[in-house]
């Protein structure tokens, strides 16, 4: 009965996630309030790790809270539930796409996703970096905020620009390491 939970919150969270893997986590926060299956902590932690490895965010997300729920099919499914809207939903706009090309009504339907995304993910952010930078609702952890405005200034900053990422993740990893953050 699990399976066919995780399967059913995972494709509605596919279906309407629209704008990637970070617009999937207002629907992960709430899964884990209604689910217990993770707690914000966890879901904070999956964000790092899944911001951190190779692939979709929200597939590794999926894999992450499958795996935890029920192991390597429980991984499996979550990632099959999350990705099944996305293929029914290309499916279907591949076979009427040449039919609506030219029509307003659907270039109206996505200029107005367009927004809905840029909220869901600006939300998402901002939990994300509350969670972090706030250790309670009035305690401010300055080394995560430090370490933040210090990633920032790096990717602005001129000489430093033509870091690779990966290069900003490893050293912030180290120093959330050494310092505990």
């Amino acid at each position: 009965m699990t399976l066919l939970r995780l399967y059913l919150e995972f494709f509605r969270t596919g279906l309407f996630s629209v704008g990637g893997g970070l617009a999937t986590i207002p629907f992960l926060r709430d899964m884990a309030e209604r689910t217990g299956w993770f707690t914000d902590e966890m879901l904070t932690t999956m964000i790092a790790v899944s911001e951190s490895t190779p692939g979709p965010i929200g597939a590794n997300m999926a894999t992450y809270v499958g795996f935890t729920t029920e192991g390597v099919v429980g991984a499996a499914v979550a990632v099959l539930g999350l990705l099944t809207p996305s293929i029914l939903i290309i499916l279907l706009v591949a076979r009427v796409l040449q039919k609506f090309r030219q029509s307003k009504a659907v270039d109206a339907v996505f200029y107005g996703l367009r927004p809905a995304s840029a909220a869901l993910i600006a939300s998402a952010g901002l939990g994300v970096a509350a969670k972090v930078l706030l250790r309670t609702e009035v305690t401010i952890c300055w080394p995560a905020v430090l370490l933040a405005a210090a990633v920032f200034v790096c990717i602005r900053w001129t000489p430093l620009k033509k870091l690779h990422p990966i290069v900003l993740i490893g050293v912030s990893a180290v120093i959330g390491a050494v310092f505990q953050l």
